[in-house]
């Protein structure tokens, strides 16, 4: 604590004059009293011309209430300007000395305020990652503005992605479970029915309630709000367009991207979100439809196909890959597409889309699709919608990019160093728009490790550990690499599972499809992936993020006690099955 919070205060004195008078220590005091009691004070020089001036300086910070939650922030500088002003006559030289004692490491941040001074960041985007770095750019202490067009902040996840997709995702699970498993319990029940309109209103419940929170916390960490959209018209300057036209620029010594990602289209396909429908429309039928093409065997064409699957729908996936989730461990693929099946799910694998067309009187989509060899050989199904899910690509229309001449590379991703820097070292971006997987806790680690750089702290965000989850059910979540990446490094390695059948708690509660695979270094045993399919993965793979953060090896994970009867014990004999035996296996 005294190295964080007092080290700027008497690294500061001892820079500017060799010695700790008891003057510095004083103005370190009435910061820190714990950190200089009288006893500490004792032995020391009398007070100097310095430390008069930083007194000074203190005495501005404190009445003006300039905001400065540290020695170094942005009230400090303010304050210790004042004072030498004030003392400059009198100290001569040494005024402009107190002038830096008094900022004590502020960096030249600007005063917080309102958008139309000069900011310290300004960041384009309030998603995930843009609103995660404009909340942490404020509590360092920077003068931070978040500009975002779509009337709402929490960007496509909160508004039209992650966030929807699991609140229909959980309200289908739990029609399923009603409709078909009660009577497994000795619960029985009748005329169990489906009311899509109130499932959207609950859906929209906590998309509003999340939305309105992150403005209150806007509001709380002093974040400046700009609705409108977001162009870089400099390397200091973001021009804003609101939506009745009018606009206004902002100045800032540091600019972030974070315009996230926006849908791949399918070419020759156009998406009328209605009956042909990206997954925004595909979170807001009216109505289950009969019958539903999914193009794209991804996380997203599964979890929304197991939405309507679950209320009713003929669902049928149509994938160009030889295979579904190609990200997924091949091992665990293989059950998880057996268990998909089970519950309803078709699958026409290295095949493609070629068109959909609706017809207006009936309403009815026709789809054309063909081996993804072009070989021919097509067939024209008629479906009630479809829904194209092919992916996501970096949105960086009307950024301003080329312009600017902001390099990007072959996929449209902004390329970026490892401090976050574009070619333009004052603007920076994040997410989805640069390298990495397309995730929404990647943006925040990413927005958290930008800010933190900008205020001059060490940031760094390890990919190598970012957990992939999809939200079916059962779940899956992975982390690190898969064996097929494994085998095809030439690594050495060893495997050991664990399968939920074997586990008590997923016994007592009838969860018992899947299995928790680990794969470590032959002899060292670090773990190097970790692949779970099972309820609550996308929780339980945590603890296996948190290991391979810290280098841990499978036996770690295996001699840690895990509760009992617990989900995670069957980690815990995963981790087991890899560096020596299981017990329940």
């Amino acid at each position: 604590r005294r190295r964080r919070a007092g080290g700027t205060a008497t690294r500061g004195a001892r820079d500017a004059h060799g010695v700790l008078c008891a003057g510095c220590l004083h103005f370190a005091s009435a910061r820190l009293p714990s950190l200089c009691s009288p006893a500490a004070l004792r032995g020391f020089p009398r007070p100097c011309a310095i430390s008069k001036a930083m007194a000074m300086a203190g005495v501005v910070c404190r009445l003006g209430l300039l905001g400065s939650r540290c020695l170094g922030g942005p009230g400090a500088a303010v304050g210790a300007a004042a004072a030498a002003t004030a003392a400059g006559a009198s100290l001569g030289g040494r005024g402009s000395q107190a002038l830096r004692l008094g900022a004590l490491g502020a960096r030249g941040f600007a005063a917080k305020g309102g958008s139309n001074d000069m900011q310290d960041v300004v960041i384009v985007g309030g998603g995930p990652g843009g609103y995660v770095a404009a909340i942490k750019a404020a509590q360092l202490g920077l003068a931070t503005t978040c500009v975002e067009g779509r009337g709402a902040l929490g960007g496509t996840c909160l508004n039209v992605g992650c966030i929807p997709s699991k609140a229909l995702l959980n309200s289908s699970h739990k029609y399923e479970e009603a409709s078909k498993h009660f009577g497994g319990y000795g619960i029985e029940v009748s005329g169990v029915q489906i009311d899509v309109k109130k499932m959207m209103q609950q859906k929209e419940k906590a998309i509003v309630g999340l939305t309105k929170g992150i403005e209150g916390l806007f509001k709380k960490n002093k974040v400046n709000y700009v609705q409108g959209w977001g162009k870089v018209t400099g390397a200091n300057e973001v021009t804003v367009t609101a939506a009745d036209g009018s606009e206004q620029k902002v100045e800032a010594k540091n600019i972030i991207i974070a315009t996230g990602s926006e849908v791949t289209p399918l070419p020759g396909i156009d998406i009328d979100e209605e009956k042909v429908v990206s997954s925004t429309g595909a979170l807001s039928l009216s109505e289950v439809p009969s019958k539903m093409v999914v193009v794209g065997g991804g996380i997203i064409g599964l979890e929304l196909g197991s939405v309507w699957s679950r209320l009713g729908a003929e669902v049928e996936v149509v994938e160009f890959a030889d295979r579904i989730v190609p990200s997924m461990d091949s091992d665990v693929r293989k059950q998880f597409e057996r268990v998909l099946k089970k519950q309803g799910l078709k699958f026409r694998l290295k095949s493609k889309v070629t068109s959909a067309t609706t017809d207006k009187k009936s309403g009815k989509v026709q789809v054309t699709i063909e081996p993804a060899s072009g070989d021919g050989g097509g067939e024209t199904t008629e479906v009630d919608a479809v829904l194209v899910a092919i992916g996501r690509r970096p949105f960086t229309d009307g950024l301003g990019l080329s312009e600017l001449g902001i390099a990007t590379d072959a996929q449209g991703r902004v390329e970026v160093n490892d401090r976050f820097q574009t070619s333009i070292p004052s603007v920076h971006a994040i997410g989805d728009v640069i390298h990495g997987p397309m995730l929404a806790h990647k943006a925040e680690e990413d927005g958290i490790a930008c800010v933190e750089l900008i205020a001059g702290r060490a940031g760094h965000v390890n990919y190598a550990t970012i957990p992939s989850i999809v939200y079916t059910h059962p779940e899956v979540a992975w982390v690190g690499k898969t064996e097929d990446e494994l085998k095809q490094e030439g690594a050495e390695y060893q495997v050991g599972k664990f399968s939920f059948m074997a586990n008590s708690r997923a016994r007592t509660v009838d969860e018992t499809d899947g299995v928790v695979k680990f794969i470590s270094h032959k002899t060292t045993d670090k773990i190097l992936g970790v692949h779970i399919m099972g309820a609550n993965a996308g929780e339980l793979i945590a603890e296996c993020v948190l290991a391979m953060e810290y280098g841990a090896s499978s036996e770690d994970i295996a001699r840690t006690c895990h509760g009992h009867p617990t989900l995670s014990e069957a980690v815990k004999e995963a981790a087991m099955a890899t560096y020596d035996k299981p017990i329940h296996s």
